[in-house]
């Protein structure tokens, strides 16, 4: 039976360059969301204004998805690390000496682009380094690997707030990012288990791209969007709650939201045994009615330590999440569309992303930022449902497992 400590073992040099670039890619993900309080308090914002900082970044991802699939057609995966590490780290080196709230805006906008660029060609990367068989395990890992990012970058920038400043989280990470550039461009190009990428003339390229679009990956994109909407919100404003609400100190927030992606590890390997023993789409439901029950309790405790409990819980199982989604996504576009499925599925997702944010703080403004709880599960309800149609079985050569 396979285990999640076993999932750290048996996976080549390749997979562990993929899984390094994605700690980093994902080292700054929650960070801009974690400082929204900061960011109200410093530049003296509104909540709608302050969470335009999660907004317009995500519209930038969202706008870069489509092109870095079409990169992947002209660079290999090596290249494409190398630039992705060495933007993320430029960029957040802008960031660490920003002042005004615009140009912080179009830092963290710059930074953003690193992971379509990344993403698009490293997940279909790893999907044809290992065999059918063995996907959920190295996306399992993979996620792992994101979440451990995800983790040190909070729990770094709850040491830096209550010392340096939060700048100080962006120019810490920004040296050893750039340095991994270097050492991924030098590192020995990745060779796939089956189905090169071949270059493709400009017809093909758009049949390709046309044939992407199953209905399946249709019905999916919408299952993955109404998700997004639940979880962005939650993500986008859980500091937020905890400093207005509940009376946290700013660096005592980021450290209960930093505890997040630690069980989001777990929750990332522990996912692939779930997509070995049932199949991804069960496990995907799973995580979705494991989110939403998590929320319901997160809404009526009164006391911190339960509250930080759940929450925990609830990260467990929207960190579960990845794996089902990615392998779900490889099996149902052929391997030679993979590229353009992934940057179909991010393009969607960054979409969603892009818009959650502002509908949520409207609801907020309007009634209390409690209403985050009850919003976000109805938009996983309506997830799970429309999850219910999606068609399962063989796509492509590939059963979905």
């Amino acid at each position: 039976m396979w285990t999640p400590i076993r999932a750290v073992v048996g996976f080549e040099k390749p997979v562990w360059v993929l899984c390094v670039t994605h700690m980093f890619i994902d080292v700054y993900s929650l960070i801009h969301v974690a400082l929204i309080p900061v960011y109200i308090r410093e530049f003296n914002l509104g909540l709608l204004e302050a969470s335009l900082v999660a907004t317009v970044p995500s519209l930038v991802q969202l706008l870069m998805n489509i092109p870095s699939g079409l990169l992947a057609n002209h660079l290999n995966a090596k290249q494409l690390l190398s630039v992705s590490m060495i933007i993320e780290g430029v960029s957040a080196l802008f960031v660490s000496q920003t002042n005004n709230f615009w140009l912080l805006i179009l830092a963290v906008s710059m930074m953003k682009i690193s992971s379509p660029v990344y993403h698009v060609s490293g997940l279909s990367q790893l999907s044809r380094l290992v065999s059918p068989e063995r996907t959920s395990r190295s996306v399992g890992l993979h996620g792992a690997f994101g979440s451990l990012g995800s983790a040190m970058g909070v729990v770094s920038l709850a040491f830096f707030l209550s010392s340096l400043g939060w700048r100080w989280t962006y120019l810490a990470w920004a040296f050893p990012i750039i340095a991994w550039g270097f050492i991924a461009s030098i590192s020995s190009q990745p060779e796939t288990r089956a189905l090169e990428k071949q270059r493709l003339g400009k017809k093909d390229r758009l049949t390709a791209v046309l044939a992407t679009f199953s209905a399946g990956l249709v019905i999916f994109i919408v299952v993955i969007g109404l998700r997004e909407v639940g979880i962005t919100s939650i993500s986008t404003f859980m500091t937020t709650y905890l400093v207005r609400m509940r009376g946290l100190t700013e660096a005592t927030a980021s450290l209960i939201f930093g505890l997040g992606p630690f069980i989001g590890i777990v929750g990332s390997l522990n996912s692939g045994y779930l997509g070995e023993k049932l199949n991804p789409k069960r496990a995907l439901g799973l995580t979705i009615i494991g989110c939403a029950m998590s929320l319901s309790l997160m809404a009526v405790c009164s006391q911190l330590y339960l509250l930080t409990i759940v929450y925990l819980l609830y990260r467990f199982f929207s960190d579960s999440v990845w794996v089902p989604i990615n392998t779900i996504v490889a099996h149902i576009t052929p391997g030679r569309q993979r590229e353009f499925g992934y940057s179909a599925y991010l393009f969607s997702e960054g979409l969603i992303m892009s818009i959650a944010p502002i509908a949520a703080a409207k609801v907020i403004e309007l009634s209390s930022i409690w209403y985050i709880f009850p919003f976000s599960i109805v938009f996983l309800a309506m997830s799970l449902t429309v999850l219910q149609i999606l068609p399962y079985g063989t796509r492509h050569g590939n059963p979905i497992q």
